[in-house]
């Protein structure tokens, strides 16, 4: 694998929820989206956070391979589709030493700057903020088409994805947005499972 520089905001060496068994979690800086309940607004910006190479990330990942060989390693963030090339790096490192891989994405990233990552993971878990282009931009500051993009390569090169969905009161948890958003991902063989997640009060 080649060395790539990117910029990392933490880890989770033991996580539980993000993915299937136990994960590796690195959680990745910088995100383009302003989403109104994130919970984790330090890491939006590039600038900060810790400046390492994929190889040293990737020793430091193999350290826990006992503990994770049952259930892989996730690139979380922020959002891990800014860093392509560092994510990329990451995933061919992993799937050269047998970890299965996931990306924690939001999708918000154009598919013309991140293919080479998307089709790199195993599985992708796709944070679908809204099932409309209002809302979502309502919520996150940005339309839903590159959203929608990814998960339309996805059902075209049969990626594994499990869509993760927030219910915020006032925005999402709402009957008619339910239905919405389950006609929307109906059409989708890719789509093995939906996750809705409760609104994290740090969010507030």
């Amino acid at each position: 694998m080649t060395n790539v520089k990117g910029r990392i905001h933490s880890v989770e060496s033991f996580g539980a929820l993000d993915g299937p068994g136990i994960r590796y979690v690195l959680f990745m800086q910088g995100c383009p989206l302003r989403c109104l309940f994130c919970h984790n607004p330090d890491s939006w910006h590039m600038e900060e956070g810790k400046e390492i190479g994929s190889q040293e990330v990737l020793q430091d990942i193999l350290r826990y391979r006992n503990f994770i060989s049952r259930g892989g390693v996730t690139l979380s963030g922020g959002e891990p589709l800014m860093q392509p090339d560092f994510a990329a790096s990451i995933l061919e490192g992993c799937r050269e030493n047998g970890l299965h891989t996931a990306l924690d994405t939001s999708g918000a990233v154009s598919l013309l700057y991140c293919r080479q990552a998307v089709e790199g993971a195993d599985m992708l878990l796709l944070d679908m903020k809204a099932a409309e282009d209002d809302l979502f931009r309502r919520i996150t500051g940005r339309g839903m088409d590159n959203t929608l993009d990814i998960l339309n390569h996805c059902e075209n090169i049969h990626k594994r994805v499990w869509i993760r969905h927030v219910l915020v009161p006032g925005l999402t948890l709402q009957k008619e947005q339910l239905h919405k958003l389950g006609k929307l991902l109906k059409p989708y063989r890719c789509i093995e499972r939906v996750e809705l997640l409760p609104f994290h009060k740090m969010g507030e």
